[in-house]
């Protein structure tokens, strides 16, 4: 599966980081931090080889993303899906405020569609940190969410198109300022 990704800032990697000891009840810790706005399910890309599907997928953002302009984040707090849509909860995150995302992901969404329960009026930006757990999980959501943090606010100036399969971006996309 590929998605469009917004990277995070280093002092937002840092926050992540410093949150780390406060996270060892969860079953899955994430080490990698992004922000998605867009997934792009293997069946809504064209069939035939993942390097066939980027490329197909690459020709198809470029006219979509080439009007959007850069906009600005801000990670206000930490909150937590408690019985996620997909996997298993609960799923810790950072929350983002962003009007400018929000609009990126609808214009994303017109044009391709949403994946039901998580995008259109369902998406939520946010950066995961944890997931899945036991009741010891459950109790350290709601000490997390009372955790006051140093807001992070940064310009999102770039998309990646984010690889799942290798772990990685796989193309890169400039927004103007």
């Amino acid at each position: 599966m590929f998605s469009l990704n917004v990277p995070v800032p280093g002092a937002l990697r840092r926050l992540a980081n410093d949150l780390q000891p406060r996270l060892l009840d969860f079953e899955q810790v994430r080490d990698d931090h992004t922000l998605v706005v867009k997934r792009f399910p293997e069946g809504e890309l064209a069939n035939g080889h993942p390097d066939h599907q980027l490329a197909t997928l690459q020709e198809r953002l470029r006219p979509v993303i080439s009007g959007l302009p850069a906009v600005e984040a801000k990670v206000t707090g930490v909150d937590a899906f408690e019985q996620p849509p997909r996997g298993d909860g609960p799923v810790v995150y950072l929350a983002v405020e962003s009007p400018g995302l929000h609009r990126i992901h609808r214009t994303l969404a017109d044009a391709f569609g949403v994946v039901d329960g998580l995008e259109g009026d369902d998406y939520t930006p946010h950066v995961t940190l944890a997931r899945g757990g036991s009741a010891a999980a459950a109790a350290a959501v709601e000490q997390l969410r009372e955790r006051e943090i140093e807001p992070v606010t940064w310009t999102v100036s770039e998309l990646v198109i984010w690889d799942s399969r290798h772990r990685k971006p796989a193309a890169r996309f400039g927004l103007p300022a």
